[in-house]
Formats: structure tokens, C-alpha cells, sequence
């Protein structure tokens, strides 16, 4: 679902990134020259899983931190793709530029703000009796595993 200002969710955001670093990576895979292509799709996933959001790993770089690290890293993607130092294929060097700007489009694309924790009133019903029905199914599950544990 969008956000109210037009930009996209911050789920969306992370899997964008982790799709982008897997094509640097698979594109490093496949070249005779991989050091250059491999170690930037490395670096955007491991941006993307070191994010608080919800489809992080680590959950240990704040929203804002994140936000300027996603430029840089578009920014470094495009500048090592067009780099002359180091050798690396010219369909390579293509890739790395579109998913380099791929990255900043999205970037500037993404709501970061965070969501407020979500509390549970006392007194929802729903809710209650739903949580309540997923303890006992848990419960005796568990049960379950114990007795057959025991014979």
C-alpha cells in the first residue's frame, strides 16, 4: 500500500535492493573480470539487511542512516561502473550503471518514516479471544511433541 505523500513503502524499498544486489552478484558470477560487480551487490544487500524494516536481517542502521547510505551507495554502484582503473566487461559496466540509478530512483521514491508501535487496547475482544485460541493451539502442539518425545 502507498503512502499517503505518493512515495512507496520501505518493504518495497528493501526488496528492490535485495533483487538489485542479487543481478550486481549473478552479474560478477558470470564475468571473467566478478571482483568489482560482486563486492558492490554485496554491499547493497548487506545495506538492505542491515536496515530496520521489515524485511531486515539485522535491524541494527536507523531510517535516516539508511537514507544516506542508500545515495552513497547508488552513487558508488554508477562510479564504479564507470570507473577506467579497474577492468570490468563493458555489459557489466552497463548493468552497473542502470542498477546504480535503479537504486537512486527508488531512494528517492521511498517513504522513511518510521511507523508508530502498534498497541493493543484492553478490552478487544477479537483480538483477545484470537490470541487466546493461538496459545491453546501452541499449547497443545507442544503438548503433543513432549508426549511423543516420551515414548
Amino acid at each position: 500500500m502507498a503512502a499517503s505523500n505518493g512515495k512507496r513503502p520501505f518493504w518495497m524499498h528493501q526488496l528492490v535492493e535485495y533483487i538489485m544486489g542479487g543481478v550486481l552478484v549473478a552479474q560478477g558470477l558470470q564475468s571473467p573480470t566478478p571482483t568489482v560487480p560482486a563486492v558492490m551487490g554485496g554491499v547493497v544487500m548487506l545495506n538492505a539487511a542491515c536496515a530496520q524494516g521489515s524485511l531486515s536481517a539485522f535491524s541494527v542502521v536507523p531510517m535516516k542512516a539508511h537514507r544516506v547510505l542508500d545515495i552513497c551507495i547508488a552513487v558508488a554502484v554508477v562510479l564504479m561502473g564507470v570507473q577506467p582503473w579497474v577492468s570490468v566487461e563493458n555489459g557489466v559496466r552497463a548493468v552497473m550503471v542502470l542498477v546504480g540509478l535503479v537504486l537512486g530512483f527508488v531512494c528517492l521514491m521511498t517513504n522513511y518514516t518510521v511507523k508508530p508501535k502498534r498497541t493493543r487496547k484492553k478490552g478487544q475482544l477479537s483480538e483477545d479471544i484470537g490470541r487466546a485460541a493461538g496459545r491453546a493451539v501452541g499449547d497443545g502442539i507442544n503438548a503433543g511433541k513432549r508426549h511423543l518425545k516420551k515414548r
